[in-house]
């Protein structure tokens, strides 16, 4: 039994709110779900898993019929898919009187229930959300109906934080599932070897998903299951350290950021941290520095790169030199090295 875990689709969520890519990146998602239908399709997979929040939000009425007629293009693959926090099922979701093609199979109830496949001789449990919030650990109370019939047990589950479904990876361990396919995390982990996994969201949505995003690939054959990552999305976010000396200038720095961007692609969206000691007179145009490539923002943690003996010699019996003593000594902490930093920028500009 082949199959594909995914999950966090957020099928119409519009990442990086008003950037001029933020059109593409929804239309992204889109296509990076139809394009994993594909991959189903090609591996001919029996089944396809979805643990959650397949949208970012209610699901519209053409959206739900968009996505039925992907998941019919598999008519030798079962779909099963649960509810997460964000596409729970209020009273008047699209989802709850929609009506999917026959190899579709909705974990729409608030208690665990289970769908049973004989031919490939597998169980698929899960549960729903019906509100935006779980804080109770409720898979660690699910277990699989034992019988003397050999199966695949497989509990679909989407939470893992304090207000979402708090999860137990020692729970986990002893549940008795064969597989946990987990969604809520973004980010692609492994709990337990070849038994419990976050698939991660497909493509990432926000700067806090950063790395590589896809879904998880798996297999049971004998009694054992294996599973592998499979990288899917179109982009990554990236957390990119610019190092700053006190001779770089804003277009010093566009040059350096352009080739940094030349080395780990131009399709990432980049959050920069500008890093190290500028000439304290010296403050940098951030928005020169996002006016090419995919650059969602500039942090600038630099500090200013005094020459404590000249102003010490300057600014002698004066407030500035005495600051500057008062930090002599003794080996200053990283707190203190800030402390001195600031604080001398600030007195400078007072002059």
């Amino acid at each position: 039994m082949r199959f594909i875990h995914m999950a966090d689709v957020h099928l119409g969520a519009a990442p990086d709110g008003r950037t001029e890519w933020s059109g593409t990146r929804k239309k992204e998602i889109w296509e990076t779900f139809r394009s994993s239908i594909e991959d189903a399709r090609r591996e001919q997979v029996d089944l396809l898993l979805i643990a959650g929040d397949l949208f970012h939000r209610q699901p519209l009425l053409e959206e739900l019929r968009e996505v039925n007629y992907l998941f019919s293009t598999l008519p030798n693959t079962r779909v099963v898919l649960i509810a997460g926090n964000h596409d729970y099922l209020q009273p008047a979701s699209n989802y709850l009187n929609f009506s999917w093609s026959r190899n579709v199979v909705c974990l729409f109830s608030r208690e665990c229930e289970c769908v049973r496949f004989s031919d490939i001789e597998t169980e698929v449990y899960g549960l729903s959300y019906y509100r935006q919030e779980i804080p109770e650990p409720l898979y660690e109370g699910i277990h699989p109906v034992q019988t003397r019939e050999k199966c695949c047990r497989i509990l679909l589950a989407h939470g893992g934080d304090s207000q979402h479904i708090p999860i137990s990876r020692e729970a986990l361990q002893k549940s008795g599932f064969d597989y946990i396919a987990l969604g809520h995390i973004h980010k692609p982990q492994v709990l337990i070897k070849d038994r419990a996994a976050y698939a991660g969201a497909l493509e990432p949505i926000d700067c806090n998903d950063p790395g590589p995003h896809g879904y998880i690939l798996g297999e049971y054959a004998r009694g054992r299951l294996q599973i592998r990552f499979v990288r899917k999305a179109k982009r990554e976010y990236v957390f990119l350290p610019l190092e700053v000396t006190d001779a770089d200038t804003t277009f010093s720095l566009r040059d350096k950021l352009e080739k940094k961007i030349e080395e780990r692609g131009w399709q990432h969206i980049y959050r920069v941290i500008l890093q190290g000691k500028r000439e304290p007179q010296i403050h940098f145009d951030k928005e020169k520095l996002m006016e090419f490539g995919m650059v969602l923002e500039v942090e600038d943690q630099t500090m200013p790169a005094f020459h404590l003996e000249e102003l010490k010699r300057k600014y002698a019996g004066q407030m500035i030199g005495r600051y500057i003593e008062s930090f002599e000594g003794h080996e200053r902490s990283q707190i203190e090295e800030k402390a001195l930093q600031y604080g001398l920028e600030a007195l400078l500009t007072r002059e």
